[in-house]
């Protein structure tokens, strides 16, 4: 690959920075932040404001060793219907401090498994919401699914209330980086879900991919994209596999000796961009990839592409209600986040309470900040409003990152550009709009640059 002199010379094989699908990042949200500000912003919603709902089911059959999402491991059911109650007790509450004519057009289910709920809870869940929110004007339905923990009947479910898109969590095909990551998952089990889906006329499908895995090849990764490609997903995320063993104890099981070094990992994920498009897929921002005719795709080409905790995104709703433990919900205003320790979760929403942990509330350099941020995160280029301009501190990080990224930026006296070469430097150059705040952060909690 070209140019790795050049992008180790800026330092990117050392650096860690935030991931951006928030800005500022979630390390950053503060106790300080009660139910005053998020009521207040709930309530203070436009009469017909359009919303999206994320629900978060924290629970698994097996704790995957590559996963630092906030989960729970558990053998049998018995946890599963309480908290199904509790997150329709939290919507149930959450929904009174909105207008009656509030629109939410898209609910997205996450975790953990959602899929690890029976046809039953299912039902029970998302007959719940609709009763509580009125889901019959949604834009979009989709669910993350565990391949190894699905079957015909809780997908029959999902279809009958509208299951619109789906994410298949594949991580890599390989038997000996499966078994070093703690989860084996044929290629032969996936496919055969692919089929179900498709003859219940689900096609919208994104696969999940991970580069940077133990005992992962140049080989081995050209063959989970090949058998991935079989399946003709509409969209490949391809993540960088964040190794942070002092977050997420899990991660401690896996060989880190085993791990590809930094300059591995740009060579494995070059290959696979070049691979994803050689097949006509189109690159959006870092790390996800669309057919042309796709949604995201759509938006990328329209400007209209947007970048939030679930990632890229088409998604245009100025209100991103999260429900359940750890959920996170994005206002106007600043970010929320509920309680992340499940029986404490459990014991707030049962005593009527509020379940919020966190949040942040954005002044007015933030958000310029987060709209910067995003048009880099989202497009490798950012051109300055008049606000933006006017704003001290962002025009002086903005000279700043002209000096420091010299050869790898463009600046116009408007435009901040990436040049080509440098796309892998975003994250950092995106850091160096935040230098006040990330270095005061503990940089354990951010992730390899690349």
């Amino acid at each position: 690959m070209k140019h790795v002199s050049d992008l180790r010379r800026h330092g990117l094989f050392d650096a860690k920075v935030p991931r951006f699908t928030s800005y500022p990042p979630a390390n950053w949200f503060s106790e300080d932040i009660g139910e005053k500000n998020v009521y207040g912003w709930q309530s203070s919603a436009p009469e017909e404001a359009e919303i999206s709902l994320y629900v978060h089911v924290p629970f698994c059959r097996r704790l995957c060793w590559f996963c630092a999402c906030r989960t729970q491991g558990t053998r049998n059911d018995a946890p599963l219907a309480p908290y199904v109650e509790r997150i329709l007790a939290e919507a149930k509450s959450t929904r009174s401090r909105f207008t009656d004519r509030i629109r939410p057009r898209r609910l997205h289910l996450g975790g953990g498994t959602p899929t690890i709920l029976s046809s039953s809870l299912l039902d029970r869940l998302l007959t719940g919401l609709d009763d509580i929110w009125g889901l019959n004007q949604l834009e979009e339905f989709s669910v993350e699914v565990d391949p190894t923990d699905v079957g015909p009947k809780r997908l029959a479910m999902l279809k009958k209330h509208g299951l619109s898109r789906v994410s298949l969590g594949i991580q890599d095909f390989d038997p000996q980086v499966q078994k070093a990551i703690g989860r084996q998952q044929s290629h032969e089990l996936t496919a055969d879900v692919v089929r179900q889906l498709r003859n219940l006329d689900v096609n919208a499908l994104n696969f999940d991919l991970l580069y940077g895995l133990p005992f992962q090849t140049a080989k081995t990764l050209s063959a989970t994209l090949d058998a991935a490609l079989e399946m003709n997903p509409g969209r490949i995320a391809l993540f960088g596999y964040a190794h942070v063993p002092w977050m997420s104890k899990r991660q401690s099981l896996i060989p880190s000796d085993a791990l590809p070094k930094p300059e591995q990992r740009l060579a494995l994920f070059d290959q696979a961009r070049k691979t994803l498009l050689g097949q006509g897929y189109i690159q959006i921002g870092i790390d996800h990839f669309a057919r042309p005719d796709d949604a995201l795709a759509k938006a990328y080409f329209e400007k209209r592409l947007t970048r939030s905790f679930q990632g890229y995104t088409d998604d245009q709703a100025p209100y991103l209600i999260g429900l359940g433990a750890s959920a996170i919900s994005t206002y106007p205003q600043g970010f929320a986040q509920n309680i992340p320790v499940t029986g404490k979760y459990a014991a707030q929403v049962e005593a009527g309470k509020s379940a919020l942990w966190r949040g942040y509330e954005l002044n007015a350099t933030d958000h310029l900040k987060a709209n910067l941020v995003e048009q880099l995160m989202c497009y490798h280029t950012a051109t300055l409003t008049e606000d933006q301009l006017a704003d001290h501190t962002i025009l002086t990080a903005i000279l700043y990152i002209v000096e420091r990224f010299g050869d790898a930026v463009a600046w116009n006296g408007k435009t901040l550009s990436i040049v080509r070469w440098a796309h892998p430097l975003v994250r950092m150059i995106a850091g160096t709009l935040t230098t006040d705040q990330t270095e005061k952060s503990d940089g354990r909690t951010y992730s390899a640059a690349i």
